[in-house]
């Protein structure tokens, strides 16, 4: 049984990743941050399964910018395989912790392979969670593994640093480390302060009564987004490819945040109408159907007893402009080519982007009329 250390286990791509390695037969170690509440959530269904824990998933308490911590776990584990996924990953939120953020996305990376070269791990296969946000201020439309990058955030930046440590070490040590350049992908379990989730709840919320208006940045930055569970099975192919080499991965198409939040919407009953001009647009309800956010949720009808509760109307105001959503340096357009994906691990995207916002919309709905919240 191999054994395999993912940080940020308790994060999206971790629960998916744990859950795509244990059917694979691994030996999960999770690595997690002490906290004052409970933040296992996404993983709860692992770690209250008796058959699984301490058995083949096993929690560590971990931090990357702890080195001798590091050490200790690599010492005591002794992993084929790590995922270095632990990151402060919001965008906007590294403008205003650009320290911690570097600490953690660059300084952890580098944490992380001087402990493995020093423990002397030499057969183990790192895997390093990178971004699309190193393209920044595109270079060339799409952006492949060979286009010049132009970080424009502070978490770009740092996971710049984290690319090239990659590269350096893998060439210096004759480690076997990769780069996933992973560009967005979502699901339900994507955290809510992330626009997507953020826009799929506040539909579901506004829908049942719960919120009056939902506000937003910049609505034509365009995303190419995926399904975060087929991103994680492409990060294991990446690192059982036959060569340590960094793949880009994506869907090939890209979308604007305000296509997104007129999915979400017509998906449950609301069309939308814009009406304005930058900080002052705003999105109002041309059409409204509630039987379409009933017809949404009749399977799980079962499950819970739902009602919608709202008073909108046709000329309802749902949608706001707020310039502190705006990033002080704005990335405007991101695509992905992932030719050398598809042709070298055979991955390719299977989910499109209307069936992801669906998806979501639906899992956040069924859950805010089940807990009324």
């Amino acid at each position: 049984m191999k054994k395999v250390i993912v940080t940020g286990i308790t994060g999206q791509d971790g629960s998916y990743l744990a859950e795509i390695l244990l059917k694979k037969g691994y030996q999960v170690h999770g690595i997690i941050r002490r906290s004052s509440s409970f933040n296992t959530a996404r993983i709860d269904h692992l770690y209250n399964d008796k058959a699984i824990l301490n058995k083949k998933l096993f929690l560590h308490y971990g931090d990357l910018v702890d080195t001798s911590n590091l050490n200790r776990l690599l010492e005591k584990i002794e992993p084929d395989e790590i995922y270095n996924l632990a990151a402060q990953s919001h965008v906007k939120v590294s403008f205003e912790i650009p320290d911690y953020t570097a600490q953690v996305d660059a300084l952890g990376t580098l944490r992380f392979l001087d402990a493995i070269r020093e423990v002397g791990l030499k057969q183990v296969k790192f895997y390093q969670a990178s971004t699309s946000e190193l393209y920044g201020k595109v270079r060339e439309v799409p952006q492949d593994e060979n286009t010049p990058f132009y970080p424009r955030s502070p978490y770009g930046v740092a996971k710049l640093y984290g690319y090239w440590i990659i590269v350096n070490y893998r060439e210096a040590y004759d480690i076997f480390a990769c780069n996933g350049i992973l560009f967005n992908h979502e699901s339900p379990r994507r955290g809510e302060t992330f626009v997507t989730r953020k826009i799929t709840r506040a539909a579901g919320r506004i829908i049942a009564g719960l919120q009056q208006k939902l506000t937003l940045g910049n609505l034509d930055a365009k995303r190419d987004w995926g399904f975060a569970p087929e991103y994680c099975e492409g990060m294991w192919r990446i690192l059982n490819h036959k060569n340590a080499e960094d793949f880009v991965l994506a869907t090939g198409e890209t979308h604007t945040v305000r296509e997104f939040t007129e999915n979400a919407f017509t998906n449950i009953g609301i069309e939308l109408e814009w009406k304005g001009e930058r900080e002052n647009e705003k999105g109002i309800i041309k059409k409204i159907d509630l039987t379409v956010a009933e017809n949404l949720v009749e399977s799980e009808k079962d499950k819970f007893n739902y009602k919608l509760k709202n008073t909108l109307k046709i000329g309802d105001e749902i949608i706001g402009i707020d310039p502190n959503y705006y990033r002080p340096t704005e990335v405007d357009l991101l695509i992905g080519n992932p030719a050398k994906a598809e042709k070298e691990l055979n991955w390719k995207t299977k989910t499109k982007f209307e069936d992801l916002v669906l998806l979501m919309v639906k899992a956040d709905l069924a859950k805010i009329l089940k807990r009324g919240f």
